[in-house]
């Protein structure tokens, strides 16, 4: 593979693409969950915003995944490997409506980390077009993590 970038910085930042890959698919899951499971006074606001978060998220993962095998990596896909790989925790049972946003944020902040993580690996490495990829996501979670902190008052 000849593309301007040599071996070991593709690999390290195929390497971080997979943690965010990671992290977003397990953020698609933990919304799904509460896109289903969400009750109480806010239900139909919460349930449409989350299932425009998860289908906005089904996108990103297939995008960062196709970003990984551009660099010539595999790209994990079982659950078995983004639990291993996810800096976000599964969340067991069905919180409160309130305690799902608070969750939300949480997990959408921590996306956000592992978006400047990756980030730096991709400059450093001169891969513009997986930098550009990151920082468009960075973008996407820093902007919900808002509205759902917005939602909580």
């Amino acid at each position: 593979m000849d593309i301007g970038i040599d071996d070991k910085q593709r690999e390290n930042v195929a390497a971080q693409l997979k943690i965010l890959l990671a992290d977003s698919y397990t953020l698609y899951l933990q919304t799904h969950n509460f896109h289903w499971n969400v009750t109480g006074p806010q239900f139909r606001e919460l349930h449409l915003m989350f299932e425009e978060h998860y289908t906005e998220l089904a996108t990103a993962v297939d995008e960062i995944a196709e970003r990984i095998r551009t660099l010539g990596v595999v790209a994990p896909g079982t659950y078995k490997a983004f639990s291993e790989l996810s800096t976000i925790k599964e969340v067991d049972g069905v919180p409160e409506a309130e305690v799902m946003v608070k969750i939300l944020t949480a997990s959408h902040e921590s996306v956000v980390k592992t978006c400047r993580q990756a980030l730096k690996a991709a400059q450093s490495a001169d891969d513009e077009s997986s930098a550009a990829l990151i920082s468009d996501r960075m973008r996407v979670h820093e902007k919900t993590a808002w509205m759902l902190r917005a939602l909580q008052g």
